[in-house]
């Protein structure tokens, strides 16, 4: 297979599917369709990342039955090839906030107890001053302080930003004296971006993409970012967190609900922050139905944040409008 000039291929074709950090691109092969998957340049980098994806798809391979099977690793220019898988991305049929499929809520719960049963010896090396096993204070110590060096090193861009929607100057505070009553669980590999744009549904059965974020770390972390990114009914929320609590270890799951809000409260003053920076820029050039979507999501997202602040959630669209007009109009 001559991957240099599929790669020459996919940076050409206009079929692209997109996150923050990666472009997606489906290209027909004689062995098949593939997945070739392109880093963004210049990405903003507003999550903890410790691994290279396709070291992590090797270390998951002999436990998770659903994951992309890689097939190519090019340093230089920088990209994987992945195999393609035919199916239906959940958050084309079942957006956010709407009830997903039965079986996707046991495929879910599948590969976080798959995850979970991966030997510690077998996960992949760490930086030296990352938190022991059973430290989850410190994990979520760590999570926090990403995100306050994201709000601190935009603080001079943004700092009218955040004003006007009242985030405050020091927006993890009220949350930093719970980190220490967390009880310690076991740590685990984490998938730690499992969301509806990263799921593809085939068959009857949920395949799970986007392994560039996987962590080394508390078990309820994922299934609070899992919350935070499903947005699922309260009837599923609640099936899933049942689900969960009955199928992995019990350590893993110990430790009472007020722990599952805390990572829940973290995320949301995460995204807050995050969101209003990422929103602003992709208004430039938006039409107006985006822009409607963008700022209404980022609204909604704000409030949700001002709750854990003690503020009132009566930020509106109208508002976000106007004081993002200065992005809309570059």
């Amino acid at each position: 297979m001559n991957w240099r000039a599929l790669y020459e291929e996919a940076r050409r074709s206009g079929e692209v599917a997109a996150g923050y950090y990666n472009r997606n691109v489906g290209v027909p092969t004689p062995d098949g369709k593939v997945n070739v998957r392109i880093p963004i340049d210049g990405a903003d980098v507003m999550d903890v990342r410790v691994w290279h994806e396709e070291d992590v798809l090797a270390c998951i391979r002999p436990y998770v039955s659903r994951a992309p099977e890689l097939r190519h690793v090019s340093p230089t220019p920088r990209f994987q090839v992945h195999h393609f898988i035919e199916g239906r991305v959940l958050d084309g049929f079942s957006p956010r906030g709407s009830a997903v499929p039965d079986h996707v809520i046991g495929d879910v719960v599948d590969v976080m107890d798959q995850l979970a049963r991966i030997p510690q010896e077998k996960a992949l090396p760490l930086p030296a001053d990352w938190p022991a096993s059973g430290d989850s204070g410190g994990f979520g110590r760590l999570l926090a302080r990403l995100t306050r060096q994201i709000h601190d090193a935009h603080r001079e861009a943004y700092g009218p930003v955040f004003a006007a929607f009242r985030i405050p100057d020091e927006p993890l505070a009220v949350l930093e004296p719970r980190w220490d009553a967390l009880t310690g669980r076991p740590f685990v590999v984490l998938h730690a971006d499992l969301h509806r744009k990263n799921m593809i549904v085939s068959g009857g059965a949920t395949w799970f993409l986007d392994w560039e974020l996987a962590l080394w770390g508390d078990p309820l972390y994922e299934i609070a970012v899992h919350f935070h990114k499903m947005d699922y009914p309260d009837h599923q929320r609640a099936e899933v967190l049942k689900k969960w609590r009955s199928r992995l270890p019990a350590r893993c799951t110990a430790g009472p609900d007020a722990e599952l809000d805390l990572y829940l409260a973290h995320e949301r003053v995460k995204s807050a922050i995050v969101d209003t920076i990422r929103y602003s820029k992709q208004l430039a050039g938006a039409d107006e139905r985006v822009r409607a979507f963008l700022v209404g999501r980022l609204a909604r997202k704000v409030n949700a944040a001002r709750a854990v602040w003690g503020e009132a959630p009566t930020l509106t669209p109208e508002r976000v409008a106007r004081v993002l007009a200065p992005w809309v109009e570059r």
